[in-house]
């Protein structure tokens, strides 16, 4: 319980630090890699270094997810909308963007309805720029224009 209140303030502080840079997909990627490695960092801890551990993980994971976000375009976004709508739960897409120069894959993990109905599809996304692999999960629902909007 500890460490997942830890794992919460961390994340808390992260949302404020970035304060409006959180619209921005560079400080969307960099506060989810904050929870993620901060949640990450408080299963591996143990004892006094459960702290450093989370602190660890949020920062490590605000930076690699700080970086996917800036590597994503729209471009990115418009293929992503193609595999949540298109791929079945497991079938993975890959293209090249042919301004940054990114390797993206991409492949949805489950499908779903929420408690409201809504249909959600969580995935998986791996991102190369310059030899470096990232990657990413998420989740998304349908809106009711038909789009898919990333959740996490």
């Amino acid at each position: 319980m500890k460490k997942t209140l830890i794992a919460t303030t961390l994340a808390f502080l992260t949302l404020s630090v970035t304060g409006c840079e959180t619209a921005t997909k560079e400080g969307v990627g960099g506060v989810t890699g904050a929870i993620v490695g901060g949640i990450l960092g408080a299963q591996v801890g143990e004892g006094h270094a459960t702290n450093a551990a989370i602190m660890f993980g949020a920062l490590a994971g605000a930076m690699v997810g700080s970086k996917l976000g800036r590597h994503l375009d729209e471009h990115d976004e418009a293929r992503a909308q193609i595999v949540l709508e298109q791929n079945r739960t497991g079938v993975s897409s890959h293209w090249v963007n042919p301004d940054s120069g990114a390797n993206i894959t991409m492949v949805p993990t489950n499908t779903y309805q929420n408690r409201t109905g809504q249909s959600c599809r969580e995935y998986q996304t791996e991102v190369t720029v310059g030899g470096k692999r990232e990657q990413a999960y998420g989740r998304a629902c349908r809106q009711p224009d038909g789009s898919w909007k990333i959740i996490n």
